[in-house]
This record gives C-alpha cells, structure tokens and sequence, in this order.
C-alpha cells in the first residue's frame, strides 16, 4: 500500500471542514493528523469543539485530535482548506510560504493568475501553473491550487463536453442554492421560510468570472478565458443540500439534441481514466423523466460527485436549455478539493 500522505484541514469545525473529515475517513492516500480552526476551538479536542452537523456520528479517528491555530507549522505534508475568504488569502498564503501545498475550497486565490482553478475532468493541464506559481515565490516549496466555487463546478462540467464538441457563444443561468452553501447557522429560518432569497453575495461575479478561467486554454504562465459570454443569477432556496441551475445554451456549432444527449452522458476525462478514489464513474447522469433532477432525489448521486442534467431540450431564445444539479458541500467544496489532490498525486504534482 502506498504511504498516505498526513492532511491538516483549516476551518476543520465548519460544515464544509466537516466534509473533509467525513470524505478522507479511511481515504486510501490521506490521513488527517491536524485540526486548525479559530481561537474559541484551539486547544480543545475536535469532540469538544466541533457540533456535528452531518448525518450519522462524528468519527472516531478525530475526536481526541486538538484543535490548533490555522498558521504553520502544522504536523502533515499538506494542508485542504475550507477557511472563510476574509481570512483565507493571509492564512493560505503563510502555509504557501512556509512549504506547504495548499489544496483550497476558499475563494480567496481562485482568480490569480498564476494560481490553478482546477476541476480535474476539464482542465488538468492547468496544474503547469504551479511551477509558475514556485518561480514567482521566491524559491517557496510550497505552492496553492484551488477548485471553484460550488456552482461553478456544476456549470462548469455541464458546459465542458460541449463546448470541446461544438463551441459556447453564450450562456445564461439561474441558480437555485442550498442553504449548506451559507455555512452553519447560514441563513435566519424566518428569512429563508415561505421565501427565495434572489441575492447571494459575490455568486454571480464567481460563476461567470471563474467559469472563463475553468474553460479556458493554457498559454505559458497564463490563462486565456474562455471565448464566451455568461450571464448569472443567483438564489437561495428552502433545500438543505444540492445546487440547481436552469441553463440556456447558445452553441457557436449547430447540433441535433440527439448529439447534444450523447456528448453529456458518455462523457469522461483523466479522472476515470486514472480511476482515482473519489472521481464518479460517470460524470454526467442525463435524466430523461420530466420532473428531474431534484435534489433530494439526486444530489447523491456518484456519491455526491456526479452533476446530474434533466429537462434537455431545444430552447426557443438560445440553441438549449437544462436543469443541471450537484451536491454543493461535496462535489462543489470538500469532495472537488479531495479530487484535485488525487490528481496532483497521481499527475506527480503532489508527493
């Protein structure tokens, strides 16, 4: 068995710090050997400081680990973090600086541009950046790679295959986001019951911004966005887990819906082909029932890694339109960053 490599988690009480937890128990190339989350944790065990929020009960491999201050040195080879933006950007860049590679579910580095926004089945190539990213460090050893926010990554791997198969001139989407996508305790009941939030903070600058750079082609030290326009809003919905977007198309390349089917649903990248521990056997799960998907229906499918796709069907303004969803806490946060690191192991970026 190949020696697992020692993971600290930042923002390990959160709910997206939770997952993390959840997803690398028993992981046959990780093992958590340190907690970092803010001052009123440090120092206690994880058992005392974490209130479980997921289902089932906390494992037991991490309740007696003591919860530090999420600055280096920590005792593991690398570090996943889950850190709030305001505090992620100083926190990630110490770790960077001190050797470590930073695995990141924050916001804060997405855009730099010598940083990867990875999402493994779309753009492994990107992963060159981080020499570029090591050479402008000043000699650093340790370096960042991030994944997107959580209905980037579900747009994103909608719009992959099909833009690599016949081109994207436009698209427009409405998203409809879970209440686990605000953190614990999120979104007051009385805000959020009988009521749709239509405003989400920063969401729509990060799904068209982030979507350009995901799809974009490598050129040298750089990315070059993605040739394509996208427009998005954003909502908050009464669903504990599981993003949905109402997706329009407009293909720069003229194609029969029975194409358009195919290119979605046999869809495969590096990921399978390596067959690494957390990537879905299939990415896309095309539904051809006319009330589908639905989240509590399927936000677990592909154990929570695969994006499911429904109502596929000619649009009357734009060539296509869908209804695409993914769990967001898994594939759109901890299982994306897990993934990625996979990758970087099996790619040789991450040893």
């Amino acid at each position: 068995m190949t020696k697992q490599l020692r993971v600290g988690i930042l923002g390990a009480t959160g709910m997206v710090g939770q997952r993390f937890v959840e997803l690398l128990e028993n992981h046959p190339q990780f093992q958590i050997t340190a907690l970092a989350a803010s001052d009123r944790s440090q120092g206690k065990t994880f058992a005392e400081a974490c209130t479980w929020r997921l289902a089932g009960e906390m494992p037991e491999f991490v309740k007696a680990l003591q919860v530090q201050a999420p600055e280096p040195p920590l005792d593991c080879d690398l570090v996943f973090s889950s850190l709030p933006g305001d505090i992620a950007r100083e926190t990630e860049g110490s770790f960077a600086a001190a050797g470590y590679p930073v695995i990141s579910n924050s916001s804060a580095f997405r855009m730099d541009a010598n940083v990867p926004l990875l999402i493994p089945e779309i753009n492994p190539e990107h992963l060159a950046l981080i020499a570029a990213q090591k050479k402008s460090g000043n000699g650093q050893h340790g370096f960042i790679v991030t994944n997107p926010n959580c209905s980037t990554i579900m747009l994103a791997l909608a719009l992959a295959p099909l833009h690599r198969k016949f081109g994207i001139e436009s698209v427009i989407a409405t998203t409809m986001q879970a209440l686990s996508g605000a953190g614990y305790p999120g979104v007051a009941s009385l805000a959020i019951s009988d009521n749709v939030l239509p405003f989400i903070e920063s969401e729509e600058e990060k799904i068209e911004q982030e979507t350009l750079k995901i799809l974009g082609k490598l050129n040298g030290e750089s990315i070059e966005a993605a040739p394509m326009k996208i427009s998005a809003q954003c909502h908050r919905v009464n669903v504990s887990d599981g993003h949905l977007a109402a997706v329009r198309v407009k293909l720069k390349d003229s194609a029969p819906l029975k194409d358009v089917k195919q290119v979605l649903s046999t869809f495969s990248a590096l990921p399978q082909e390596l067959k690494l521990h957390s990537a879905p056997e299939q990415v896309i799960i095309v539904r051809d029932e006319k009330d589908r998907p639905q989240p509590r229906l399927d936000r677990d499918a592909g154990n929570g890694m695969s994006i499911t796709i429904g109502r596929l069907q000619p649009d009357t303004v734009f060539d296509y339109r869908f209804v695409a969803l993914s769990h967001n806490t898994i594939r759109g946060a901890a299982g994306a960053a897990i993934l990625n690191a996979e990758l970087m192991i099996a790619t040789g970026n991450l040893k």
